[in-house]
This record gives C-alpha cells, sequence and structure tokens, in this order.
C-alpha cells in the first residue's frame, strides 16, 4: 500500500475518531480546568456557611430534638431537614441535616451552618474524570487509545513545509519539550 493511502487513511481516522471523542474532550477540558482550581473553589458543590446563634448550651445533651432543630432552622430561615446529632467533645455539637451539617460550640451558643448543593454540569463531569468505576475506566481507556490515534493520524496527515518535516515537527517539539520545562521548573 502507498504512502498517499496511508495518508487517506489516517485523515479518515483522524475525522472520524475526533467527532466520536468530541464530547470526551469536552467533559476532560471542563473537569480538568475546575480541578486545576480546587484551592480557589470546590468544582463539585457550593457551599452555603452561615453563622447563626443557637438556643443550645452547655446542657444541650438533653435540649436537642426534632422539633428545636426545626424551630432553630425556621427561625433562622433554613430550609433543611434534621437527621441525627453528635457530641465530638463535651462543648462541641454536631446536628447531621439531609443538605449539610450544623456546627455549634456549646459554651457560647454560636454555630456554622454549612449546606452542600451540587454544583450544575461541574459535578457531573468532575465525577466523571474522577473515575466512578470500573466501566468508566474501560471507557477511559479506550478514549486515551483514541487520542493516541489522533494524534499519531494528525501528525502525518500533512506533508513537505506544513508536515511533520516543517512546521508540524516545530510544533511538535516545542509540545513534547514544554512539559519537560516545567517539570524542571516546578
Amino acid at each position: 500500500m502507498q504512502f498517499k493511502n496511508w495518508r487517506k487513511i489516517a485523515t479518515l481516522l483522524h475525522r472520524d475518531l475526533g467527532y466520536f471523542f468530541a464530547g470526551m474532550v469536552i467533559i476532560y477540558a471542563l473537569s480538568g480546568v475546575a480541578l486545576n482550581h480546587r484551592d480557589h473553589w470546590d468544582p463539585s458543590f457550593i457551599v452555603d456557611r452561615r453563622e447563626i446563634a443557637t438556643p443550645y448550651a452547655n446542657d444541650a445533651k438533653n435540649d436537642v430534638s426534632r422539633s428545636s432543630v426545626s424551630d432553630l432552622f425556621e427561625k433562622e430561615g433554613i430550609n433543611d431537614t434534621y437527621r441525627g446529632h453528635d457530641f465530638p467533645s463535651p462543648s462541641k455539637l454536631k446536628i447531621f441535616t439531609k443538605k449539610g451539617s450544623l456546627f455549634i460550640d456549646t459554651e457560647s451558643g454560636t454555630g456554622e451552618y454549612e449546606a452542600l448543593k451540587r454544583r450544575p454540569v461541574f459535578y457531573q463531569v468532575n465525577f466523571l474524570h474522577l473515575n466512578p468505576g470500573l466501566s468508566w475506566t474501560v471507557f477511559s481507556d479506550i478514549f486515551c487509545v483514541g487520542l493516541l490515534i489522533i494524534t499519531l493520524t494528525g501528525v502525518v496527515m500533512r506533508k513537505g513545509r506544513h508536515g511533520l518535516r516543517g512546521r508540524g515537527g516545530w510544533f511538535t517539539a516545542l509540545g513534547i519539550i514544554l512539559p519537560f520545562i516545567f517539570l524542571i521548573i516546578l
């Protein structure tokens, strides 16, 4: 088979695999950027935190009930449901809710309510990026092989001064060298 035919096959593979995996590239790109900046924000959850004054004092062990927590939430404008509570230490009360938690210092009577809400789109793409299970691992491995094929077919599609022996070769070399420069610098 002549090299010209290989170039035609490479072009077809490059195009079709590129279309097939376009969605995956978008998923990994969005989640990759989100996860790269997780020191600045929670990429998967919107966190609602607020300070509240509570009626619970040092002897709160007998005061905590479903109705007392419901009353507190109503007074503070919190739309959540009591699930249970625990005393991790004598002066600390943790109330578990459907959406989050309420941490209370029984010595001061102050508390911090924290609720989590899934961040739309980012929660789902981050879930996939962080690999939810075996079937996704298999699909991700197929995606990786697909990316290799897309890359290799892209490299041989053009010839001459725009191909691997010209401009394409310079860009390919730069794309290989830059990550190593970052490894050395970091």
